[in-house]
């Protein structure tokens, strides 16, 4: 039995490591959830719904004091600071198991992290990254900024089409027996001096932007947020429950 229940959680400020400790419990706790649904199924002859036991979805909020991520394709040399650099810029950095190349998070920014067992909604990796492209790319609409994708490249960009393409927001996921986690960071007002210490998820011939850079003016992190959460739930038609 699908659930489309998504239970919306608020980490705000949150060390990196601990949040990603966080996700790991939800996301394996989801999985063994998953067995349990498969082992029931297979004791009670082949494929009988078990209707009894649902998987729960998650849609998380947070900000990270500044750290910089490396995902499993991703190059040690796109990071351009040492240890010394790192402290110079209050700055941690983490080799992790999502997809992707190098990133950056920091106060200002959203990062999303939806943890979602697929099932419930489609089981195509691709078409779930391209929606929450989507969700991002409706965000930034809403304050007159146009946004799409950048054929070849995932995330979303500002005129992807001519040679002044800046990224607003990277995308990082893993997914393991359709049960997903990491996801979305959305630059809104943080420090984009930062990415100058790292080439932005491999790509050393684009730039990145906020929209606080494109207005020239600090946003309401919070209501960004909330259209945010709104289009996801929209384009993955979740019910939303707050935690």
């Amino acid at each position: 039995m699908k659930n489309k229940k998504v239970t919306v959680q608020d980490w705000e400020l949150i060390d990196y490591k601990e949040a990603w400790a966080k996700q790991e419990e939800l996301f394996k706790a989801t999985i063994a959830l998953k067995m349990e649904i498969r082992n029931r199924q297979l004791a009670l002859a082949g494929d009988a719904p078990v209707d009894d036991i649902i998987t729960p979805n998650y849609l998380v909020f947070c900000e990270h004091p500044h750290v910089y991520t490396l995902g499993n394709s991703g190059k040690p040399e796109h990071l351009l600071l040492d240890e010394q650099g790192l402290q110079d810029n209050d700055a941690t950095y983490y080799h992790i198991n999502r997809g992707g190349d190098i990133t950056y998070h920091g106060p200002g920014q959203i990062v999303a992290y939806p943890i979602l067992d697929l099932d419930n909604f489609f089981t195509d990796i691709h078409l779930y990254l391209r929606t929450l492209e989507e969700a991002v790319i409706l965000t930034p609409a809403d304050y007159g900024i146009k946004a799409s994708r950048y054929p070849g490249y995932t995330g979303v960009w500002l005129d992807a089409d001519n040679e002044r393409a800046r990224k607003i927001s990277a995308m990082g996921v893993r997914c393991s027996r359709w049960v997903t986690m990491h996801g979305l960071a959305f630059n809104v007002n943080n420090d984009l001096s930062y990415f100058k210490n790292i080439i932005p998820c491999g790509i050393d011939d684009k730039a990145v932007t906020s929209i606080q850079q494109e207005l020239g003016r600090e946003v309401d992190i919070k209501k960004v947020q909330d259209l945010l959460q709104h289009y996801i739930s929209v384009l993955f038609e979740m019910e939303i429950l707050k935690n």
